[in-house]
């Protein structure tokens, strides 16, 4: 088996060799668990954290990247860092899942200004995740937009329907759980999106916020990568659905087995 790594492809064994030394420095341990306390940090947020140089954290950092268990993103002088879940997932599916037998164990690694248009290049995503996908690019950008295949891979949602250029999410129940709105779309290679949930009831109205979708092809291999923007105060938790989201989205494309990322969640 192989996996794209940036413009290259490489073996499922490279792959895992980067992720097992990445994760073999207790320091480089401690920078993922800032990034998992807050996402997007600068190199000069991460520094003071740490009793090393500044040199020394952008080593780790480096391997992080290169391991693929960081994602980065550059806004104006800054480059910002994200915890990049899927590689720990490839980790799992490998060797801890089959020990334990417990689809719970792969769900613990599963998203002030108008609403519309793209998300500007000098502002800072809240929070971005990368993965790989082996489909053609015509297939991602169908199960994105999609109403019939996006309820395959949403953690949650058993129903969706598509009213103009908003795609809306149901729970069992019927209830309406997520709203997401196309404001922007350029054709196989971006989504511009609100993001309006609707799962506290009808009658406790949540602030928007907004994402972004990135597909670029690579060879038999498609990059994804989902940018969430202005994510209210309350509602960090998106980055977890997230997570779970994408994994079904990455397991419904490659093997095309429905699969619901959503045990052991709370609430």
């Amino acid at each position: 088996m192989t996996i794209l790594s940036r413009d290259y492809i490489v073996t499922y064994k490279e792959i895992m060799d980067a992720i097992f030394k990445a994760l073999n420095d207790p320091a480089r341990r401690d920078i993922l668990d800032s990034l998992r306390k807050k996402d997007g940090q600068s190199l000069r947020e991460l520094e003071p954290q740490f009793d090393m140089t500044r040199f020394g954290v952008m080593k780790h950092l480096g391997v992080l990247e290169e391991a693929k268990l960081i994602t980065t993103k550059k806004v104006g002088r800054f480059k910002h860092h994200y915890l990049n879940a899927p590689p720990l997932q490839e980790v799992m599916d490998r060797w801890i899942e089959p020990l334990l037998a417990k689809p719970a164990a792969r769900g613990l690694l599963d998203l002030k200004q108008q609403l519309e248009g793209a998300a500007p290049m000098t502002e800072k995503p809240d929070f971005r995740m990368e993965t790989y996908i082996q489909c053609t690019q015509d297939a991602l950008w169908d199960a994105l937009t999609d109403v019939d295949q996006a309820v395959q891979y949403n953690f949650v949602a058993t129903a969706c329907e598509r009213d103009g250029n908003s795609m809306i999410y149901r729970t069992p129940d019927g209830s309406v759980m997520l709203i997401c709105t196309e404001t922007e779309l350029t054709p196989k290679t971006r989504i511009d999106s609100t993001f309006e949930p609707h799962w506290a009831g009808p009658d406790v109205p949540l602030e928007k916020s907004r994402f972004v979708y990135l597909i670029e092809p690579k060879s038999e291999f498609c990059h994804l990568t989902l940018e969430h923007y202005n994510i209210p105060a309350g509602q960090e938790g998106v980055a977890d659905g997230w997570h779970r989201t994408l994994a079904g989205l990455k397991t419904f494309l490659e093997t095309g087995t429905t699969v619901k990322y959503s045990e052991g969640m709370e609430g």
